[in-house]
């Protein structure tokens, strides 16, 4: 199996999008043939209950359970980790998952004072991500132990900015938090791209592009899709659907699956990058 791209889905600010696009972006990876994991890395488990676990905090095995254990001997490599990881659930749309629930903000604060505390959940990852293609980590707002963890375990993070939201200097905490973790962690570590969310609809969308580009686009990497602000984006939430099947033809959907093929691409780069570099 071609290497693994863990991606982080990351922005200190809440409300932009993050959970809405780590299930859109899982499902269309997962349409395009893709073995995707996702991972709910937030205490509120907003996307555990996108996914139809209604009631998280009453599950018996989640994240926090698991991370541990992260110090442990991996198992040997199994076909489907599901069958040696029962945290690891299956949506009906063809990706597994890994549940989250408030138990995880006790890890967090126990993290504080755990040895190799920046990297447990990268311990874990590394023992379940070779069953798969892509792994996505949807992350909280803010950027404490748990954000670091995601980010210290990922290749690259994916920022859903929201359109009118486009303040350059909001950026700098998150990109300042990359680049220490780059730095001191995890070396290849990069920014994949920054996309728009809650596009309203009456904006012209490659006037809201050129807009965050002349934000940001000299120094981040800005991706063409942008994500229109629509009800059946939001009806999502409590459909356990992705809107690939909550409606198809619909401009949410073209839009999910334009980032996704964004996300094909960049994964297909930097997997030519490693290949021409190992020669």
């Amino acid at each position: 199996m071609a290497k693994t791209k863990v991606i982080a889905v990351a922005n200190q600010k809440g409300g932009v999008g993050k959970s809405t696009s780590v299930f859109n972006l899982g499902a269309g990876l997962a349409l395009s043939g893709k073995k995707v994991l996702l991972v709910d890395v937030d205490p509120q488990g907003d996307l555990t209950k996108m996914l139809g676990q209604r009631k998280p905090h009453e599950m018996p095995l989640t994240l926090a359970n698991v991370l541990d254990l992260s110090d442990a001997e991996p198992s040997s490599e199994p076909d489907n980790a599901s069958d040696v990881h029962p945290e690891i659930l299956t949506h009906k749309e063809g990706f597994d998952f890994i549940p989250a629930n408030r138990d995880l903000t006790a890890v967090e604060v126990g993290l504080v004072n755990a040895i190799s505390r920046e990297t447990k959940l990268r311990q874990y990852l590394d023992g379940v991500k070779d069953s798969y293609d892509y792994v996505l980590l949807d992350c909280r707002p803010s950027l404490g132990m748990l954000v670091i963890n995601a980010l210290s375990a990922s290749d690259y993070v994916l920022v859903p900015v929201q359109a009118d939201y486009l303040a350059a200097e909001d950026m700098t905490e998150l990109v300042g938090t990359v680049q220490s973790i780059k730095r001191q962690i995890n070396p290849r570590l990069k920014i994949g791209g920054v996309f728009l969310t809650m596009a309203n609809e009456t904006k012209f969308r490659k006037d809201v592009v050129a807009t965050v580009k002349e934000h940001f686009g000299r120094s981040l990497p800005v991706l063409d899709s942008v994500i229109p602000a629509t009800v059946r984006l939001a009806e999502i939430s409590t459909a356990d659907k992705s809107i690939f099947r909550h409606e198809p033809n619909g401009k949410a959907a073209q839009a999910y699956c334009a980032l996704t093929k964004e996300v094909l691409e960049i994964g297909d780069k930097q997997r030519s990058r490693s290949a021409d570099t190992s020669r």
